[in-house]
């Protein structure tokens, strides 16, 4: 019972953030493809360019890297939350009153060409993260799906089994083509499927957890630690009640991309302004209201999917989730449609993500300027050869996350809307509450992105010397 009635929940809250959405706003092209990021909150996990929808199934993959424990990542979500409809809500009376609703125009009207510089710049940077997140599914996703269509057990070598080959393959057959497209039409069919197959995925996350008995038969437990990236870490001489126990504040080298992996997650900002144009009756508190269902939409689901998933295999669970289910449960149905769904939700994105980047491109550096096809193909051709260039040569999604988490993502949700609301909101003194609090919150993004960085940086630095031994 307790199953169902979470499932419901679950099932249902996506699609009233959907109603509340579509009641206030046109039915546009440009909310078809907005709509991903209220849809769930952000791609709680579809947006603007970053699929919200698709976004929770990235940050259900990644939430193994910092899922040894369950409080912090519990209390880091709430906060991240909070604090991004804090952003939101700064955004928005900026907007009012800086009189533009484009995020590089308000860029430009408060600090000019560096403003616009870093608003393009850091939206670019996110997108490319989001993209190239996306196709690092494909690249680990797809040789799974293919050994168990052709019932094949081991690696033996082919080349379509190589993941660096289907997401070159992938991207220049299906990805490309749909990119070249001058307007994205189909979006309206693609974000529904999405959140469906986000829905779809915690569902069976769920499912599982009553399903999977712990602890766990002690050779499947040999097996997903072969796989684990993380099992120096672990204990494996624990016995089964503590296997069983969850843990709750655990502090180690991973602990430290949970605060860029769940920024990373709720960027939706470059987003809100396009869907807040497009609201009938325009107005600041009708468009937090929207924020603030689907941010709660985007919560429950981040919160359920990183809750079920830990307290299915506890320390045990990889930063691949559907590995560690295909280490226990192999060759799985549920999961192979799974699968499937997720590279088919995750592919059509693709395009979504590079229109935003490209137009992003095109304003900055041809500003004014008419349509050229050579200039459309060619900015599409190179976003998806660098892409492509990251997924086959950075060796975890984590750093891709943790990098432009850090970086981009504490920019747009931390320092960007809260240095504009300083600048441009004149009505307020900077001694009001308003403008103090705003001034803690770009300390706080600033503090943000400077350590987290720097943590990073110290962990990789310590992991090059460790394979260096």
């Amino acid at each position: 019972m307790l199953l169902w009635v979470v499932a419901s929940l679950v099932f249902l809250m996506p699609w009233l953030t959907l109603e509340l959405l579509f009641l206030s706003v046109e039915k546009s092209p440009l909310v078809c493809h907005c709509r991903k990021c209220i849809c769930c909150g952000r791609d709680v996990f579809l947006r603007d360019p970053n699929s919200t929808c698709c976004k929770c199934v990235l940050h259900v993959k990644a939430v193994g890297k910092i899922n040894k424990l369950l409080a912090i990542p519990m209390i880091l979500l709430l906060f991240v939350s909070i604090f991004s409809l804090y952003s939101v809500h700064l955004l928005l009376k900026t907007a009012n009153e800086g009189g533009s609703l484009l995020y590089e125009q308000l860029g430009m009207k408060a600090f000019g060409m560096a403003g616009k510089l870093a608003a393009s710049g850091s939206i670019t940077m996110q997108n490319i993260g989001a993209m190239s997140s996306y196709l690092f599914i494909v690249k680990y996703e797809l040789p799974l799906v293919i050994k168990t269509f052709m019932n094949i057990e081991e690696t033996t070598g082919e080349w379509y089994l190589n993941g660096d080959y289907l997401v070159l393959l992938v991207s220049v057959i299906l990805i490309l083509p749909l990119s070249l497209l001058k307007n994205l039409g189909y979006l309206g069919y693609t974000s529904g499927f999405s959140l469906l197959c986000m829905v779809f995925f915690l569902i069976v996350v769920i499912w599982k957890m009553f399903q999977i008995p712990c602890p766990m038969d002690s050779n499947i437990v040999n097996i997903t630690l072969v796989n684990m990236t993380l099992a120096p870490l672990v204990d494996q001489n624990i016995t089964s009640d503590d296997m069983c126990k969850p843990k709750y504040f655990i502090f180690n080298s991973q602990t430290v991309y949970a605060v860029p992996i769940l920024t990373f997650s709720f960027v939706c900002h470059p987003a809100i302004l396009p869907i807040y144009e497009e609201l009938k009756s325009r107005s600041r508190k009708r468009m937090m209201n929207v924020s603030y269902v689907s941010f709660f939409a985007m919560f429950l689901m981040y919160l359920l999917a990183a809750l079920f998933g830990y307290l299915t295999f506890y320390g045990k669970v990889e930063s691949e989730l559907l590995h560690t289910y295909s280490a226990y449960l192999g060759a799985d149905v549920l999961l192979l449609i799974v699968r499937l769904a997720v590279l088919m939700a995750v592919t059509l994105t693709v395009p979504v993500v590079i229109f935003p980047i490209r137009s992003s491109i095109t304003q900055l550096l041809w500003a004014g300027k008419e349509f050229r096809w050579w200039r459309h193909c060619s900015i599409t051709v190179a976003l998806l050869a660098f892409t492509n260039m990251l997924v086959i040569f950075v060796p975890t999604i984590r750093d891709i996350f943790g990098f432009i988490g850090a970086s981009a993502a504490a920019m747009l949700i931390f320092i960007l809307p809260s240095a504009f609301y300083i600048k441009l909101v004149k009505k307020e003194p900077m001694k009001s509450v308003q403008k103090i609090g705003a001034a803690f919150f770009f300390l706080s993004g600033i503090l943000v992105m400077t350590g987290c960085m720097t943590l990073i940086i110290l962990d990789w630095t310590q992991n090059v010397a460790s394979d260096g031994h």
